[in-house]
């Protein structure tokens, strides 16, 4: 019974730990007052000062734009990577399935100092074009990881059945592989989308002047003095990536559960 209560208090502990930041934060961006730490009283003022500040509206915009066009060009190319490397054989797929993982185990900073390089070298300027192929080139991995188990549930030589019935190998994927992968599909698309939303590091390497998504604003932000907008737009972004998060997992639950 001790035991017990102990690890209710320790599981709590944790969570107040993790959680508590956020809080705080969240309840301040309601704060009448420019001051942290002292309450004036509740106001949605600096939400609205938000909608207002042209620098964050261009963020956002930009944010998203690139959130879009990469999850559905790394959900593309990382569908058919998937597809690829389930098809080969066993020793290259196992090269080619660990230099899959590189990037994923890569740290951040190497990966931005590197596509940074790689863009000064073959001289492509720095900006969106830039910052959208370094989105599309970090998710492509997360992709192929979700799509391949699906793969591996399919029953196997079913293009070759569907194909002796007289479909063609793009009927066959149209018609019966595509269905049948597209929860691990619109899984990869969603990790893809919340990636590029949450990205800060990769991003402020491999942009240029003009371009910034929320992060770099936010630490540009931060770096001139707190700014009670910026609680306004972290709330905003902590529960969009938690409604994200939470549609990812319950997706995952669903899939687990029809597999049992």
């Amino acid at each position: 019974m001790v035991e017990k209560y102990i690890q209710k208090i320790y599981i709590f502990l944790i969570f107040l730990f993790l959680y508590a930041p956020i809080a705080v934060l969240i309840i301040f961006s309601f704060n009448d007052s420019r001051l942290q730490g002292t309450w004036d009283g509740f106001t949605l003022n600096w939400y609205r000062e938000l909608f207002k500040s042209r620098e964050i509206m261009k963020s956002l915009y930009y944010t998203i734009s690139i959130a879009i066009f990469s999850s559905i060009i790394s959900t593309i190319i990382g569908t058919l990577s998937a597809i690829g490397i389930y098809n080969m054989k066993s020793f290259r797929k196992k090269i080619i399935l660990n230099i899959n993982y590189l990037p994923v185990l890569n740290p951040d900073i190497v990966t931005g100092i590197a596509l940074m390089t790689l863009f000064i070298f073959i001289k492509i300027r720095l900006g969106f074009m830039t910052l959208l192929l370094s989105h599309i080139t970090f998710s492509i991995p997360y992709v192929i990881l979700a799509v391949l188990p699906k793969l591996k549930q399919l029953p196997k030589d079913i293009s070759e059945a569907a194909m002796d019935l007289g479909a063609t190998p793009f009927y066959a994927f149209r018609k019966i592989i595509l269905p049948e992968i597209s929860p691990g599909i619109v899984t990869g698309a969603l990790i893809a989308f919340t990636l590029s939303i949450d990205d800060f590091v990769i991003s402020f390497f491999t942009t240029g002047s003009g371009i910034s998504n929320l992060s770099i604003t936010i630490y540009s932000m931060a770096r001139r003095g707190i700014d009670p907008k910026i609680n306004a737009l972290s709330t905003l972004m902590f529960l969009s990536v938690l409604i994200l998060m939470l549609i990812i997992n319950k997706r995952t639950s669903k899939k687990m559960n029809e597999e049992v």
